[in-house]
Formats: C-alpha cells, sequence, structure tokens
C-alpha cells in the first residue's frame, strides 16, 4: 500500500453560470440556432463568453499520507465544498486528477446518500453497502451507530420524516462508525445542538487516533486548531497555504482585514433625512478583522452623517447577538446604555461625518459567531433615527489561552468568558472542631 491517502495533482473544476434547464428546440430553433452558429464562434473567440462559466477550483495540487488529520478552511465560495465532492466521486474535476487510495466515507450534506423513503435501519445498510462492507462489519456497528445517532425510537421509521437534527445525527454517525480508512466531513458542526457538537467533536478525535486519514471542513477555527495538525487554505479557487495549523490559520485569520459594512449612497443608507449610517467595521490590533483572538481586545465603529444641525442627545447603541439570535451584550453612548461618559453626547452635533467606537476587553468575549445591530437615536423626545439589525458578523477565535493543555475542544457554557479574581484561604485543620466563621 503506498504512504499516500490522497494525491491531488492540478485538479480543477469549472461550472456554467447562467444558463437555464434546456428546453426542447423546435425546428425554427434549430434553423435560427445554424444561422447564428458563426456569430456565436466569433463572440467566443474574443472572450465575450467568459462571463458564463466560473472556475471552484483551479490548479489545486497536495498529497495526503495515511493517518493524517486535515482541516480545510477558507471563506464561502473558496472551493472546499467543491474539493470533497471530487475526492468522494460526486462530481467528475473539468482538469487535473485526485487519486485516492482506500474505503472513502463522507458526510458532506445533511443525508448524503440516505434514500428519504427507506428507514433509518435501511439506510444504515444501504450506505454501508456503498462503502463496500459486508453486512457483517455493519451488524458489528449497528448498535453503536443507533445508540450515537440517539434514533433508537425511529430507527425503522422512514428518513423522509426524521427532522433535520435527526438526519444529521445518523448521517454523522454512519459516516463516522462505519470502518473506513478515508473521512471526508463538511461542516458537521453546521447543524445539531451546543451537546451534539461536542459529541461529534469528540468522536472525531477518537477517530483521528485510530489512525484513520481525515479531511475536516469547517469555519469553527477553534476546532480546526484542536483536532488537526495541518491544515489547507483555500482562497477563490486556489490552494494558498498548506503547512501547520497554527500558521495556516493565522494567515486565514489576516485575510478577514477588509471586513466592514459600508455606505457610500447616502440615499442607500440606513436611516432617516437627520442621520445616515456610514459605516460599521470591526477593529483588532489595529486593522479590520471579521476573526478575532479571544486574548485582544476588539473594537466595533460606527460612522455616520448627521444631517439635521445642531442635533443634541444623539445616542449610538449596540446589541451583540450570538449565533443563536441572543443578545449577549447592549451598549450605547449615553450613561444610561451602561456606558462610561463620552464627549459628544449631550453637545450638538454639526452637520457632518461622526465616528463612534466601543472596545471590548480582551478575554471577554466566548469563542463563536457574534452579529452586530445598530441603533442610532435623539433622545428628547425619543426617536429611532437609525435601525440596522445584523449589519455585521464576527468569530470570536479560541486561541488556547485560557485552557490547559490537552483540556479538550468543547465549546465553554455561556456568552463570555471573563479572567476574574479567586481567591482560596486556608479556614482550619483537617477536622476541626469549630469552622471559624
Amino acid at each position: 500500500m503506498s504512504e499516500i491517502a490522497i494525491n491531488c495533482l492540478n485538479l480543477g473544476k469549472k461550472y456554467r453560470i447562467g444558463k437555464g434547464s434546456p428546453r426542447y428546440a423546435t425546428l425554427r430553433d434549430t434553423l435560427a440556432g445554424a444561422a447564428r452558429a458563426p456569430l456565436r464562434r466569433f463572440i467566443r473567440s474574443n472572450g465575450a463568453n467568459s462571463n458564463n462559466s466560473i472556475w471552484a477550483l483551479r490548479e489545486v495540487s497536495f498529497q495526503i499520507p495515511h493517518g493524517e488529520v486535515v482541516g480545510v478552511i477558507g471563506r464561502n465560495g473558496a472551493g472546499k465544498s467543491t474539493l470533497l465532492k471530487i475526492l468522494s466521486r460526486i462530481t467528475r474535476p473539468s482538469k487535473g486528477t485526485a487519486t485516492i487510495e482506500g474505503r472513502v466515507g463522507s458526510l458532506l450534506e445533511v443525508g448524503t446518500g440516505f434514500h428519504p423513503e427507506l428507514t433509518g435501519r435501511e439506510n444504515i445498510f444501504l450506505n454501508g453497502a456503498i462503502l463496500g462492507m459486508r453486512r457483517d462489519e455493519i451488524l458489528r456497528k449497528f448498535d453503536e451507530i443507533v445508540a450515537f445517532a440517539e434514533v433508537e425510537k425511529f430507527i425503522d421509521t422512514p428518513v423522509k420524516h426524521y427532522s433535520s437534527g435527526m438526519y444529521m445525527r445518523l448521517a454523522f454517525a454512519v459516516a463516522a462508525h462505519l470502518e473506513t480508512e478515508i473521512l471526508l466531513v463538511d461542516e458537521v458542526l453546521a447543524v445539531g445542538d451546543a451537546a451534539f457538537q461536542q459529541k461529534c467533536l469528540g468522536k472525531m478525535s477518537e477517530v483521528a487516533k485510530q489512525g484513520r486519514t481525515i479531511m475536516f471542513v469547517s469555519h469553527n477555527m477553534t476546532a480546526i486548531n484542536q483536532l488537526c495538525p495541518r491544515a489547507m487554505l483555500l482562497n477563490d479557487g486556489r490552494l494558498e497555504h498548506i503547512g501547520p495549523t497554527n500558521e495556516v490559520v493565522t494567515d486565514y485569520l489576516k485575510s478577514g482585514a477588509d471586513s466592514e459594512q459600508v455606505w457610500d449612497d447616502q440615499t442607500r443608507a440606513p436611516g432617516n433625512d437627520r442621520i445616515k449610517l456610514r459605516a460599521v467595521r470591526v477593529v483588532s490590533e489595529g486593522v479590520r478583522k471579521s476573526e478575532v483572538n479571544i486574548d485582544q481586545e476588539v473594537a466595533i465603529e460606527v460612522d455616520f452623517w448627521n444631517r439635521h444641525p445642531g442635533l443634541k442627545n444623539v445616542c449610538v447603541n449596540i446589541y451583540l447577538l450570538d449565533g443563536l439570535g441572543n443578545v449577549v451584550l447592549s451598549t450605547g453612548t449615553t450613561p444610561a446604555a451602561n456606558s462610561l461618559r463620552e464627549d459628544w453626547y449631550d453637545r450638538p452635533h454639526p452637520v457632518g461625518l461622526f465616528r463612534a467606537r466601543c472596545t471590548l476587553p480582551a478575554n471577554f468575549l466566548n469563542d463563536g459567531l457574534y452579529h452586530v445591530t445598530v441603533y442610532i437615536m435623539s433622545l428628547g423626545p425619543m426617536m429611532i433615527e437609525v435601525d440596522a439589525p445584523q449589519v455585521l458578523s464576527f468569530n470570536v477565535f479560541d486561541t488556547g489561552v485560557m485552557r490547559e493543555p490537552g483540556g479538550g475542544t468543547g465549546k465553554w457554557v455561556g456568552a463570555v468568558r471573563v479572567k476574574l479574581p479567586w481567591q482560596t484561604d486556608f479556614l482550619g485543620s483537617e477536622h476541626p472542631t469549630q469552622l471559624p466563621g
């Protein structure tokens, strides 16, 4: 057996865009098409047809040895899912080669490979057979799969009646428990509750220790950092960096330096004829970022135009929502909104551009996705001037600074993870007759 489990050479995938479903042609259509053919060939030869296709992957080359766990990261549309679909033989590459040695199990989308009319039990055996496994192999793992998925009561129910969470639990259980040499997982943490996500991480860590080859696509940098010794970064279909995970993740985080929402046209900006929103951005370490380290300060900047001369008592408010939409923080530029005093609140505002900036301390937010909602109000009487819900999102990345070595990959409970002072005092001997009190 070769030492290489996955070998990709100049891999590329091209998709056509902007074309609807083909329709049946009439004789008139055929004759007209033949007459227009020379013109179409001329247009294509001059590059005018180039916008009808995109390269989802371009010249991607890498090798993964047997037993290695590799994370795949990148922005939406970078080509991550396309790569795994090629490796799992769902789609063919447009150019290049992808050679795989070993049986492949994949979890690319909720219920991939499941037949909706078949029961959970039947789908387990169907998936195992597709993977080339014998019936006795599947039977040996069957009870473990069902217990992990927590679908015992519904195992003989057609999966078309499953919720998305049940679908995902069973799909992951099948992919992770059946004895394949190579496991391809795409965003398994995107669906399911926190307990299930923790369970998946634990199982993937267990599978990795068994010496199986894993390619793990995720936007969860904590999981990538903890599970994968090596990672690859895709950007616009190209492989930008493959190497130690900490180096690749650092490159990925830097790539979010242009993360902001900007309205150059005041007529389209949120607001009214008195105040208009100009921009919202997240800043850390002096640069704009969409991914910030947990142990760095995070500033949220709000730029707005004041169009009403002498407007007073302007209050810029920020609501911070977690990935589930729960408000975990609200603050504003007035003392009543949990802020320190700020100079411009009760002063007349001249016409022009203003910037309000709120800084969150390091080691404050827990890791995860956060959404920024901006409200701007004027008080006396109170009027909402700008209402801009969830205009910007950013991720807080767990660098491990608050974890002990080997402390696991699970998410800590709570919206904040603040370093607080603790003190332990000795109150008496081992068997005191009376404790001080």
